[in-house]
């Protein structure tokens, strides 16, 4: 029985939109043509187009796709961990190795395109800001933080903040054990900032 249209053409979307981000990873803004893209999904550049009008749009849609992969995957690993305190390095660790891998490669090749093309940049700046926005919900959902504390807001910026740092020093080199040491010193930040995750309810307590 044939494919249903609607499932071939998100199936062909969904190749297009990984295949830029390896394209991005590996050649750089200027490696990464829609020709090329196009041939590393195994489609035709028209069908490429016919779904992505533009480089831009297919850049945009594949970082916004993944971006939400990434954050599916955090949450289900999240959901695992005990509530309260214990959760604050595991929590750290996965926060700190956010930026380590592929799409943060392929997102920096973009951030240093788009500082110098208006249309580039046209396109990422707002695509950034909500991807951040959403980033920045979902860590204080992994650590059941409350924001109206003060200084819990920025201390969970400072999280992100320091992944996106400690994911440059991983570009060149493995830098695994490093992050591993910073992350349980960090811990020790994040602790009095935990609360209950998002969605829980506390057990009771039998004697």
């Amino acid at each position: 029985m044939r494919e249903p249209r609607q499932e071939r053409s998100k199936a062909t979307r969904r190749r297009l939109m990984e295949a830029a981000v390896e394209c991005l990873g590996e050649l750089g803004w200027n490696g990464t043509t829609v020709a090329v893209i196009a041939e590393r999904a195994g489609v035709s550049r028209g069908a490429a187009q016919h779904h992505f009008p533009t480089r831009e749009d297919l850049v945009a849609a594949a970082v916004a796709h993944v971006g939400d992969e990434q954050i599916v995957e955090l949450r289900a690993r999240a959901a695992a961990l005990p509530a309260g305190p214990s959760r604050a390095e595991p929590v750290a660790r996965m926060l700190l190795d956010l930026y380590t891998g592929p799409m943060f490669r392929a997102a920096l090749h973009l951030w240093v395109a788009a500082s110098t093309d208006e249309s580039l940049r046209g396109v990422l700046v707002p695509l950034e800001a909500r991807v951040g926005r959403e980033v920045h919900r979902v860590a204080i959902e992994l650590l059941g933080a409350d924001e109206s504390r003060p200084g819990v807001r920025e201390t969970v910026q400072a999280t992100l903040d320091l992944a996106r740092g400690l994911g440059l020093a991983n570009l060149l080199t493995d830098d695994t054990r490093r992050r591993g040491q910073i992350a349980r010193q960090w811990a020790r930040i994040l602790e009095p900032a935990i609360g209950e995750p998002a969605g829980t309810t506390r057990a009771a307590t039998s004697s």
